[in-house]
């Protein structure tokens, strides 16, 4: 029982953390499914975003190229070419820097009706002091109309010059942090250096030589933004950022977001984007009460169970003879009773047996109490062998054993007794040098006089016993009332 019972409680255990493992499972499979998800959103997102930059990005370098081949262009020229640019991706605006050394200053003003001027702190503008080169702004185009900017001289500009530098210098599109732009708003300039026709360009020193002017391009945040936030499937919390520094979307930092870079010229800006559609854990909360609940109530029948076991078996072993297993005598006289009461309702005799073992305390003295032990079982076991089913069978007590035989007269009573007696006879002790034993037996009938109790059938089938000792053991006596002594009832 307390191996069923400790088996039984480990498959309750194992039930709940089973459980409790598979809500883990499931939660961590919903967040891999969902983070895989937002992954593949931010990503595609981005990518879109990058690919209509890259347009523009490739438009502008297209333009650069036409500059190149065409040479000074007029302001209707580049209007045309402006606004092709502007036509696709997310491009909100052009230019065209000329390149202007301070020698050729006032006849390149004088032929294009401008003046060269330097942006001074607090957005005012005065004339450009004494430089080598210049780099006006010559012609702009933004999205939303035309924009008076012409002049500017960007080389001027700390925050844009050193990028001026690098597009001259490496002959690439070279991108600006996020900066004021001259067509209004916040964004990036990207610059595209235009070199003069036929020029050799293989080396910085000759590309600085061969310079003409740059063809540059603005992108809003917002645009970019917008454009991100418009490749994505459902509503999410976006955010642009560069390096670590948001420069739009929402405010704050995401937590467990899905991070993807956005390639735009020589410059990488970061697309983060957080689902709030998170997966709940009201499902596998739920799997894991279920299976606590079902663990607990398992655990409970099991307890359960196991105290009935429990029970019944203390009641076996307080009615059941620890050595050999049978009835004990307390069991015996439960039993003989209720025998008696059927016999009496239903208007049949039963036989009761005494059975004593002849000289069996030579036995313990001779060869010790273990043997005699190992000989009491064996006789249990010939025992058993020999009654039925329906019998009574139970030891008394030492030698002492009793078998109640339910719907028996005594012709048939005899003959089980006789039968039993002759069994224990052939018996061969396991036990090296221990002799067979015999047997006295005893019988009584009951059931003919209701007024009889069990301990009068007891006492008579003790007599009777007795009575097969005194005729010299390995007998069988049967109890007659009529045949009387003064001091004892007489068998026959």
């Amino acid at each position: 029982m307390r191996l069923r019972f400790w088996i039984g409680l480990s498959a309750v255990l194992l039930l709940a953390a089973g459980s409790v493992l598979a809500a883990i499972y499931v939660y961590d499979q919903d967040q891999s499914d969902f983070h895989q998800m937002q992954g593949e959103e931010a990503a595609r997102a981005a990518h879109q975003t990058e690919s209509l930059a890259a347009l523009s990005v490739g438009q502008l370098s297209s333009a650069a190229a036409f500059f190149q081949a065409e040479g000074n262009l007029g302001r209707h020229d580049f209007n045309v070419v402006g606004r092709s640019l502007l036509g696709e991706g997310v491009l909100s605006g052009t230019a065209d820097l000329a390149r202007v050394p301070a020698s050729r200053r006032a006849r390149f003003e004088r032929a294009h009706q401008m003046e060269i001027v330097d942006r001074v702190p607090g957005g005012g503008l005065r004339r450009a002091g004494k430089r080598a080169v210049y780099f006006p702004l010559t012609y702009v185009i933004a999205e939303n109309g035309p924009v008076r900017a012409i002049g500017i001289d960007l080389g001027a500009e700390p925050e844009r010059e050193s990028f001026l530098r690098r597009a001259r210098n490496t002959g690439n599109p070279v991108a600006t942090p996020v900066i004021p732009l001259i067509i209004g708003g916040r964004g990036i300039n990207i610059y595209r250096a235009v070199f003069r026709d036929g020029a050799p360009i293989a080396t910085r020193a000759e590309r600085r030589r061969a310079l003409i002017g740059y063809a540059a391009g603005s992108f809003r945040v917002k645009d970019l933004a917008s454009a991100a936030v418009g490749s994505l499937a459902g509503a999410s919390d976006v955010q642009l950022r560069v390096g670590h520094k948001r420069v739009a979307g929402v405010p704050g930092q995401l937590d467990d977001a899905a991070i993807a870079p956005i390639h735009i010229a020589d410059t990488t800006w970061l697309l983060v984007v957080r689902d709030p559609n998170r997966p709940e854990i009201v499902l596998p909360a739920l799997l894991a009460v279920v299976g606590i609940a079902l663990a607990a109530l398992l655990g409970a029948l099991i307890f359960v169970w196991s105290r009935n076991e429990r029970m019944q078996e203390l009641e076996r072993e307080a009615g059941q003879d620890s050595l050999t297993g049978l009835k004990n005598r307390r069991r015996f006289e439960e039993d003989l009773r209720a025998l008696m009461a059927r016999s009496r309702r239903e208007l049949t005799t039963g036989a009761l047996l005494m059975i004593d073992l002849d000289n069996f305390k030579d036995v313990n003295d001779t060869h010790g109490h273990p043997a005699g032990d190992r000989l009491i079982e064996e006789i249990a076991g010939v025992l058993r062998r020999r009654t039925r089913e329906s019998d009574v069978l139970a030891r008394l007590g030492g030698d002492e054993f009793a078998v109640v035989i339910p719907r028996s007269g005594l012709a048939e009573a005899r003959v089980i007794a006789e039968a039993i007696a002759a069994a224990i006879r052939e018996h061969q002790p396991e036990h090296a040098g221990v002799e067979p034993v015999t047997a006295s037996v005893g019988v009584a009938i009951f059931g003919h006089d209701p007024r009889i109790g069990s301990a009068t059938i007891v006492a008579e089938a003790d007599t009777a016993m007795y009575a097969a000792k005194d005729a010299g053991r390995d007998c069988v006596r049967v109890f007659d009332p009529r045949a009387l002594s003064e001091d004892a009832r007489e068998t026959i």
